[in-house]
């Protein structure tokens, strides 16, 4: 049982760094995207914190109607056009997921605000590979980094010709903040993603 159970972790892997990290075509640009730098790392990660939930067994996650309380009414002036929230599982593990879409009149200017919890599971390690890299790439394009944002790892990315970017936090080992904008300058996803309360993120259960 604790061999499949490892298995089916490290089998799940591409397909969670790929909704980790999108398919768009901004994001094909890098060669060498911070997924492709991370599998090995995060295979081994999501081993351990398999073969760990296999003696502790799997932590509830938090209702994603609490999530969604932590959602914003509008993303630095953007106001919210959609929340949605839904609980998802497999072997006897969850993910919680609240997402907010927002936007202008036009649709120009659109950032979508998502938080999830997958209970420290080893799929969360897998949706958050770049927390355990250290990343720093520039190009005339943009750049791709990870960083810090108070205590937690974060990880940005941002093109600068189609204004496309993200900026993920891992709050807690355990749940994941994304802020995803088009359209729209870094500085403003950041003001988006600051108006998510991560001190009370942190201490749901």
């Amino acid at each position: 049982m604790r061999t499949n159970l490892t298995l089916l972790w490290i089998g799940l892997l591409p397909a969670t760094l790929l909704a980790g990290c999108g398919g768009s075509k901004e994001e094909k640009k890098d060669e060498e995207s911070v997924s492709t730098l991370g599998a090995v790392s995060a295979m081994k990660e999501m081993a351990a914190q398999a073969e760990e939930m296999q003696k502790n067994g799997p932590v509830a996650t938090v209702d994603f109607r609490s999530l969604k309380e932590l959602l914003p009414a509008d993303a630095d002036g953007l106001p919210r056009k959609e929340a949605t929230g839904e609980k998802n599982g497999t072997a006897g593990f969850t993910i919680s997921t609240a997402t907010g879409k927002y936007a202008n009149a036009d649709d120009t200017e659109s950032i979508e605000l998502a938080i999830i919890d997958g209970g420290g599971s080893g799929m969360m390690m897998g949706l958050a590979a770049w927390s355990m890299l250290e990343v720093d790439k520039e190009t005339a394009d943009g750049y791709e980094k990870t960083s810090k944002i108070g205590d937690n790892k974060a990880y940005e990315k941002y093109d600068n010709g189609d204004k496309n970017g993200e900026v993920d936090v891992l709050v807690n080992k355990r749940f994941v903040v994304s802020a995803k904008g088009r359209g729209v300058s870094m500085d403003k996803i950041k003001a988006a993603l600051d108006d998510v309360d991560l001190d009370k993120l942190s201490n749901l259960k």
